[in-house]
């Protein structure tokens, strides 16, 4: 499991119903988008959920590195590239990804939580934990499903969650609001530790 995502900042009086236009009209676009497991149309409104800035920020998780190059060197990045700029492409490698019990439900709204890995710190005890964090994550009621994943380049764990309704209101972790769900290979994401 590979997981991505760029965030683009939209000036403070930004009409957020453009973006709401562009995944009514385009979302469906990967519904059925070879090696993809999910990919989540995030917005963020600033002044909504506490959020500070006008923000679109899809996050994907893919099955198979191949489909993520795919859509990288495609006609998909490069038509929004060409309307906001070509925006950095944050990206991790899986460590874990639990289905909810709301996993059967159309999520509406999803949460993105960093934590940076000191140098001091053990990487298997900090992983071992953030995985029995995600593993509780899984039994709570809402969720959708949630993945555990890792930069190592700057040593960052990212937890990413989808929820039916509200994302809990947790220290750290923006909010977001899903527009769109395109889904087609997430019944081929392997569930609990990927490795």
């Amino acid at each position: 499991m590979h997981a991505m995502n760029y965030r683009i900042t939209l000036p403070a009086d930004y009409d957020m119903e453009i973006i709401r236009e562009r995944v009514a009209t385009k979302g469906h676009l990967l519904d059925d988008f070879r090696g993809l497991g999910l990919k989540a149309y995030l917005t963020r409104e600033r002044g909504v959920d506490g959020s500070p800035v006008n923000q679109y920020a899809p996050f994907y998780l893919w099955n198979t590195a191949e489909g993520m190059n795919s859509f990288l060197w495609g006609p998909g990045f490069r038509a929004l590239a060409d309307d906001f700029g070509r925006p950095a492409v944050e990206h991790w490698t899986g460590l874990g990804f639990v289905r909810g019990p709301s996993f059967t439900a159309a999520p509406r709204a999803a949460g993105r939580r960093s934590q940076r890995i000191a140098p001091g710190e053990d990487l298997a005890e900090v992983i071992a934990r953030a995985l029995e964090d995600l593993a509780e994550t899984a039994t709570r009621p809402g969720l959708h499903c949630a993945a555990l994943l890792v930069d190592p380049r700057h040593w960052e764990l990212l937890r990413f969650s989808l929820w039916q309704d509200a994302a809990p209101e947790e220290p750290g972790e923006d909010r977001h609001q899903v527009l769109h769900l395109s889904a087609p290979g997430i019944d081929d994401i392997r569930t609990g530790r990927q490795w």
